[in-house]
């Protein structure tokens, strides 16, 4: 069959690809359909044909898979940030494991390892510690909005529409978030409406209301509110600050980080403290980490500590070990591990991120871990003792192929690798498995309703 654009086809989806758009085949022909499940059948028109696929959306849902669900939230289908809501939890978890496996197999043409089942979150809503909500004047209207005509289109304070930077849905209540995340946010709403200062403009560059970040602790139940604007005007902000700890006593930390650079990153040039305390305090397993409005913490606490078991059980230290963790961000896992290890070194390229390891080793007294700052590819030149189990826990892109052949060099006799990405985790293992075996992976979900899956890899030097 010869597939063209803007076709009907009727189709049944088979699978679901890494990305979290369904598969149906066409002669042999794989057509992504996005907000599909497998065994749904629907009608679908062609909207983009290429050489190797194609891409459908559907017009019609014929009979939808036992393993789709009416999604909770009303934005599901819109909101790019869960997209998998229509999905029950046991098929997530199930096909996030199957993208380890494929990667594994595809990517890395490694066979044959062990990929366990992934291990669930406790908590499938309400379990995201940290939220950012984009401001614009340029409000997505859903198709129920639309229709009755009533609602203001220049403001929005929200999630993003996949394909759009420009557009906000302007989001009430967002569900992988603590409940009360979503009564700050309708505050805050109602403040910058009323307010005299302009919501920035994704487009013009023009405006003052930028973002609304805010941060929950899941041991101590306390927020933060981190107001972003474009410039400094502390008699515009400090009102919000006011009104947010008079409303909300959980609040405790209010802090308003100020950019006028034009990427639309949450993340101030510099930071103005306005009431409370400039940080807040969370516990993964018996540790606490002070976080502040700029620091990287685990999004999902209770899903972190599982992590960081699976990590700690692959170590398998005893005690007498020198562990090297590389990409070590805020000391999190060296931290973990330190109470079972003879020393610690973390190495990491942002000295902010290792100011904060530093301090959070004099919050838990820890006197066996020290943190080094710069590029991995420099510093671990200059690592004189070779540990005997290194930690290995990069960004999404994975690491530089100049840090895999110094490893390879090094030589650790134990890797635990932590990945976001199994496509990366798929391409670096590869590029190890002439000097090392890659004994097991264990999948983490730490992000329910989405298809990323995090790993730990096991690797035992051959």
């Amino acid at each position: 069959m010869i597939i063209k654009k803007g076709q009907e086809l009727d189709l049944d989806v088979t699978d679901i690809a890494f990305g979290g758009k369904g598969i149906a085949k066409v002669d042999g022909l794989a057509v992504f359909v996005d907000q599909t499940v497998p065994l749904d059948r629907v009608r679908v028109r062609i909207v983009r044909k290429k050489k190797n696929y194609a891409e459908g959306r559907v017009i019609e849902w014929i009979t939808p898979s036992p393993h789709r669900l009416a999604a909770p939230c009303r934005y599901s289908g819109f909101c790019g940030g869960c997209k998998w809501q229509f999905l029950d939890y046991p098929m997530q978890l199930a096909y996030k494991r199957r993208h380890v496996v494929d990667s594994l197999e595809h990517i890395g043409l490694i066979k044959g390892v062990p990929v366990h089942p992934a291990i669930p979150s406790d908590a499938i809503y309400e379990y995201r510690n940290k939220m950012e909500f984009s401001c614009s004047d340029r409000r997505w209207l859903l198709p129920s909005e639309m229709a009755d005509g009533s609602h203001d289109t220049e403001f929005a304070i929200g999630l993003h529409v996949p394909g759009t930077f420009h557009k906000v849905l302007d989001i009430e209540a967002c569900l992988i978030q603590p409940r009360l995340g979503s009564a700050i946010l309708n505050t805050v709403r109602a403040f910058m409406k009323g307010s005299a200062m302009p919501v920035y403009g994704l487009k013009s560059h023009e405006g003052f209301w930028r973002f609304l970040m805010l941060r929950h602790s899941a041991a101590h139940d306390r927020w933060m509110a981190n107001i972003i604007t474009a410039s400094d005007r502390r008699d515009a902000v400090y009102p919000l600050a006011e009104r947010l700890m008079a409303e909300f006593p959980a609040i405790v930390s209010v802090v308003n980080n100020v950019t006028a650079r034009k990427a639309g990153i949450a993340v101030g040039e510099f930071e103005v403290p306005l009431l409370g305390n400039t940080a807040i305090r969370d516990c993964i397993g018996p540790y606490e980490f002070e976080i502040s409005a700029n620091s990287f913490f685990q999004t999902n606490t209770r899903g972190a500590e599982k992590l960081y078991d699976v990590v700690k059980a692959y170590a398998a230290l005893t005690g007498c070990e020198t562990v090297l963790d590389l990409y070590c961000g805020t000391g999190t896992i060296g931290i973990y591990l330190s109470d079972a290890a003879r020393s610690v070194t973390g190495i990491e390229i942002v000295e902010s991120a290792v100011m904060d390891a530093r301090k959070n080793c004099r919050i838990n007294g820890i006197g066996n871990c020290r943190f080094l700052s710069g590029d991995i590819r420099g510093v671990l030149s200059g690592i004189a003792e070779k540990p005997e189990v290194m930690i290995i826990d990069p960004p999404r892109v994975g690491m530089h192929q100049d840090v895999v052949r110094q490893v390879v060099e090094m030589a650790p006799p134990k890797i635990v690798y932590v990945s976001c990405n199994p496509a990366t985790l798929a391409r670096d293992l590869a590029l190890m498995v002439g000097h090392y075996h890659v004994a097991e992976i264990q999948p983490v979900d730490m992000f329910p309703h989405t298809f990323h899956i995090e790993s730990v890899a096991r690797l035992i030097r051959k």
